[in-house]
């Protein structure tokens, strides 16, 4: 288990400003970032998960990105970061209300793995009101979605949303 590899993971539906900000932050610290991409049963997403792949590694790259990678899981996370070899989870956090349900989180896979840490980072102030729920809603009814989402994704993400 390395600690110079981490996993942050999620459903990215869809990526946001506040997602890349983290994960641009996480790939100065760590040598490698596996964005993981959540299969959630309980959760029908807008965009699919080839979608959603290509819209991180579009943004990634956008950002200059070069060491990470973006793979699908499903299961339990900690099981997924000793599948990469990864010891760290890292978690953004917007605003105190996130920080109790991470804090939760945080435990039980400390419980059930302790040999993976969790990071939580707080995400630039400017993105603190950001969620890809806020964002699915303002592009279903054609609003502008401009500084929201990376731009390398916009035009895709706006259509699509219209479209939905």
């Amino acid at each position: 288990m390395s600690h110079r590899k981490c996993v942050y993971p999620g459903t990215f539906d869809p990526f946001t400003m506040g997602h890349l900000d983290i994960l641009c932050r996480a790939s100065k610290i760590f040598d490698h970032v596996t964005v993981g991409l959540l299969v959630n049963i309980k959760k029908t997403p807008v965009f699919s998960l080839e979608e959603r792949a290509r819209l991180i590694e579009e943004s990634a790259r956008g950002a200059g990105l070069g060491n990470f990678s973006v793979t699908s899981f499903n299961g339990l996370l900690v099981d997924f970061c000793r599948e990469q070899g990864a010891g760290v989870i890292i978690r953004g956090l917007r605003a105190v209300s996130d920080y109790e349900y991470e804090l939760q989180i945080a435990a039980m896979n400390r419980r059930l793995a302790p040999e993976v840490e969790t990071l939580c980072m707080m995400t630039d102030a400017q993105y603190a009101y950001l969620s890809s729920s806020i964002v699915r809603e303002i592009g279903s009814y054609g609003g502008s979605l401009k500084g929201m989402i990376p731009p390398e994704t916009e035009e895709y993400i706006s259509e699509r949303l219209l479209k939905k």
